[in-house]
C-alpha cells in the first residue's frame, strides 16, 4: 500500500449531508454532461490499429501519472448494469400512479441514465428522485436506491464474481482485451497508475483484486463513498499533480465515460477514450461513446487496448 490508502486518506473528513429536498443541482461536485466541441477535423489512425487520433499530441515531456476508469475501461465484471437500473428506475416512477406507460418511462430513464453515465452512481438516484417528486410521488433518499439498484445488480453478477474468485473464470474474459498489457507497459516505463471509479470504493478494490490488477496500483485505487460531496475524479487529479509537483502536460487518463475525459483535459492532460463494446468484445469501437467522448475533447479514441504497444509508443515518441 502507498500513502495513497483510499479515498478517506485523500480527502479528509468532510461533513455536511442533508435531504435531497434541501439540495439544488447546482450544489453537485460534478457537472452534468455539455458536449463542449461540436467539430473536429479529419482523423486518421495510426497505420495497421485502431487508435483513431482526434487531435495530433505535440512533442513533449512523456506522461508520469495515468489515471484510469474501472467499470468499462478495464473491467467487465459490471456489464449490463444499465439493465438492471433501467428497470429498477420504471418501477419506481410507476408507483407515483403516473399515466405513461412503462416503455414511455424506460425510455426517459434510459436518456437520464446514460447521460450522467460517468459520475458517481448516487447522482443517478438523486435524478431518479427528482423524476419522482415531479410526478407527484415522494422520494425516498436517493441512497435508498443507490441501495436497492445494488442487491439487483449484485444478482445479476454475485456469479461473475464467484466465478472469478474461484478460478472457474479467467480474469482475461471480464477484462477490457488488453487491459493487462497496457498496464504492463506503462509500468514499465516507469509511471504511477491511479483507478478512479464512480463505484463504491470498497467494490473496485474488491474487483480490482478479483482481476488480479489491484497490485498495478499499489493502493492508489480510489471510488465513490456515501458522503458523495467528499469524492469526485477531479479531486483525486487535483492531489495527483499538487502532491508530486507535476504540471498538468504530464498526466494521461484512459477512460469510457465523460467525466474523466473532462477532468483530464480541463487539468492540461491527454485523454484517451476508450469506446469499449463491453457485450461483445468486437474490438470495435461503440459508436455511442466515441461521439459522447470526442464531445468533451479526448485527444485519441481506442475500442479497447488491443494495440497497447502501437498506444504507448505514441504517446511516448
Amino acid at each position: 500500500m502507498s500513502e495513497y490508502g483510499g479515498v478517506d486518506d485523500l480527502i479528509g473528513d468532510i461533513s455536511g449531508s442533508y435531504p435531497i429536498a434541501a439540495r439544488a443541482m447546482s450544489e453537485y461536485i460534478e457537472d452534468d454532461y455539455e458536449r463542449s466541441v461540436r467539430e473536429v477535423g479529419p482523423t486518421e489512425y495510426i497505420t495497421g490499429t485502431g487508435i483513431e487520433i482526434v487531435r495530433p499530441l505535440r512533442a513533449g515531456t512523456p506522461p508520469a501519472h495515468v489515471v484510469f476508469d474501472f467499470d468499462g475501461t478495464l473491467s467487465l465484471v459490471r456489464e449490463g448494469w444499465p439493465d438492471v437500473m433501467v428497470p429498477m428506475m420504471v418501477e419506481a416512477l410507476l408507483e407515483t400512479g403516473t399515466r405513461e406507460s412503462p416503455e414511455a418511462l424506460a425510455r426517459i430513464a434510459q436518456d437520464f441514465v446514460m447521460k450522467l453515465n460517468g459520475k458517481q452512481t448516487i447522482y443517478q438516484m438523486i435524478r431518479l428522485a427528482e423524476e419522482i417528486a415531479k410526478r407527484g410521488g415522494t422520494p425516498a433518499e436517493p441512497a435508498a436506491y443507490k441501495q436497492r439498484y445494488h442487491e439487483r445488480l449484485m444478482e445479476r453478477i454475485g456469479a461473475r464474481r464467484e466465478g472469478l474468485a474461484s478460478g472457474a473464470i479467467a480474469a482475461e474474459s471480464l477484462l477490457v482485451p488488453g487491459s493487462r498489457a497496457i498496464l504492463d507497459l506503462l509500468c514499465a516505463r516507469g509511471v504511477a497508475v491511479y483507478l478512479a471509479s464512480g463505484t463504491d470504493e470498497r467494490y473496485v478494490r474488491e474487483e480490482a483484486e478479483l482481476l488480479a490488477i489491484a497490485d498495478y496500483f499499489e493502493g492508489r485505487i480510489y471510488g465513490a463513498v456515501d458522503d458523495y460531496k467528499s469524492f469526485s475524479k477531479a479531486r483525486v487529479i487535483e492531489r495527483i499533480l499538487r502532491d508530486n509537483a507535476v504540471d498538468g502536460a504530464e498526466l494521461l487518463g484512459f477512460g469510457d465515460g465523460y467525466v474523466e475525459i473532462l477532468n483530464i483535459k480541463s487539468a492540461g492532460g491527454t485523454a484517451v477514450a476508450v469506446a469499449s463494446d463491453e457485450s461483445a468484445r468486437s474490438g470495435k469501437p461503440d459508436a455511442w461513446k466515441r461521439d459522447r467522448l470526442i464531445g468533451v475533447g479526448a485527444d485519441i479514441v481506442i475500442p479497447d487496448f488491443a494495440d497497447a504497444a502501437a498506444l504507448v509508443e505514441y504517446l511516448w515518441r
